[in-house]
């Protein structure tokens, strides 16, 4: 399919939803990534609007739903503003390519180099990242004892970004990176060390790294429904790491089970995708959620699924 804009409107129509009540404030956002059919996005940010008061709708555009292109990225964004989209979630694997068709950043989103958050308005469209916040804030909240002196990430794409600045705010000793593609890694390290020099190395031989670390990170897609299996060997894990994905669908991943088969303290990827979602619900409305009722749609939305199985 072609990346025209008159094309791509006409395949963003297939996701809009009914027109919604003229009587009531209302709210378009859509979510925009490949794969993203069990996203619990639009259970948790449409409950929360319904609970103060706006006809707020929440759609996905599915790249791979929809069979389009990577190219099609620009065009996307140009249809659903032109469409009265009041903003849009972004994710993988779009977090980083999606940069050189904003009209700007914010200053966070801007020093970690991606964005899964874009509001429109009269500046134009506006990259967000409030994955490094919805991790930090997570983590805090499920593991603040943990020991940090040494941590394993895996992954260094967009997701990856975020998190590796998290876990320097965290206060991690030292952050050892690993990703199949060497140059992003390097370029992450790069990145990250402008701000927290001397702390972060990337690490081509994961088996050494994690012999040495106190716990580990999965910033990676390894472990989503489409990408099943394990960022790297089973063999490599042991009782004594602490565990956290970011990886939300599934709730539990092969390396969280993994991991709890193993008696590790582990943080599922939950938390921040709630976080997340509370900030970017936040820059969309000007209004403030309630974290613990976003918590209690997204555990709605997970019974749902559940119950269609």
């Amino acid at each position: 399919m072609g990346g025209s804009a008159g094309a791509i409107g006409k395949t963003l129509d297939r996701v809009m939803p009914p027109q919604a009540d003229p009587g009531r404030p209302h709210m378009l956002i859509g979510l925009i990534g490949r794969g993203i059919q069990s996203s619990r996005s639009p259970k948790m940010h449409e409950l929360e609007g319904a609970r103060l008061g706006l006809a707020y709708r929440y759609v996905l555009v599915d790249f791979d739903q929809l069979d389009l292109p990577d190219r099609a990225l620009g065009a996307i964004l140009e249809s659903a503003r032109a469409k009265g989209f009041a903003g849009l979630n972004v994710t993988h694997p779009f977090k980083q390519s999606v940069i050189g068709h904003l009209d700007g950043m914010t200053s966070e989103a801007e020093a970690i180099g991606s964005v899964n958050t874009i509001v429109f308005g009269r500046p134009g469209a506006i990259g967000h990242n409030t994955d490094s916040w919805g991790f930090a804030q997570s983590f805090r909240e499920e593991m603040a004892d943990a020991p940090l002196r040494r941590v394993v990430q895996f992954g260094a794409g967009g997701a990856g970004a975020a998190v590796a600045y998290a876990l320097m705010d965290l206060g991690v000793g030292e952050l050892w990176l690993f990703d199949t593609d060497s140059a992003r890694a390097d370029a992450l390290c790069v990145a990250v060390g402008r701000r927290f020099p001397g702390r972060m190395r990337v690490e081509a031989d994961p088996a050494g790294a994690l012999r040495h670390a106190d716990g580990l990170v999965n910033a990676t897609p390894v472990g989503m429904i489409k990408y099943p299996g394990m960022p790297f060997p089973e063999s490599l894990l042991s009782h004594r790491h602490w565990v956290a994905e970011i990886i939300y669908f599934p709730v539990e991943t092969e390396l969280l089970r993994r991991a709890r088969a193993l008696g590790c303290r582990i943080l599922p990827g939950t938390g921040m995708a709630i976080y997340q979602a509370a900030r970017a619900f936040e820059l969309f409305t000007g209004k403030t959620p309630d974290r613990h009722a976003m918590a209690a749609h997204f555990a709605a939305a997970e019974q749902e699924r559940i119950d269609c199985i």
